[in-house]
């Protein structure tokens, strides 16, 4: 039982150290923790249903999912090819495809869900 316990650390251990990887090295991914957390400020003020929540961190963790896997991407493909190679860059703009789909996708999303309500709310401020 001590050396499950003890892998199952280990396990989170390296998925935090990836986590800061993913932070500390990527550019876009400051962008993605701007959004996350503007999205979340705005949700938690408009009040959202809890289903409307439920959409909206589908939408976050896909984008959060594609940026780690296409980090994870251009680092094997960085450690099997160190020179530039066509595949390889076709690799990289498969995956940095992957994302920005992923990150247009959640922006309308946000934008269907977070739109009305942000709307009507501003209305009543100015009105």
């Amino acid at each position: 039982m001590r050396s499950f316990r003890h892998s199952r650390i280990q396990s989170f251990k390296h998925a935090i150290s990836g986590w800061f990887y993913v932070i500390r090295t990527q550019q876009n991914a400051w962008i993605h923790l701007v959004a996350t957390v503007s999205v979340v400020i705005l949700a938690a003020w408009l009040r959202l249903s809890v289903r409307d929540w439920a959409v909206l961190v589908v939408a976050v963790a896909i984008v959060w999912m594609a940026e780690f896997l296409n980090t994870a991407l251009e680092a094997v493909v960085d450690l099997a090819s160190p020179e530039r190679h066509p595949l390889g860059k076709v690799g990289k703009d498969v995956g940095a495809a992957a994302v920005l789909i992923a990150a247009c996708s959640a922006a309308v999303i946000g934008f269907l869900i977070i739109g009305p309500p942000l709307w009507h709310r501003l209305s009543l401020l100015f009105v």
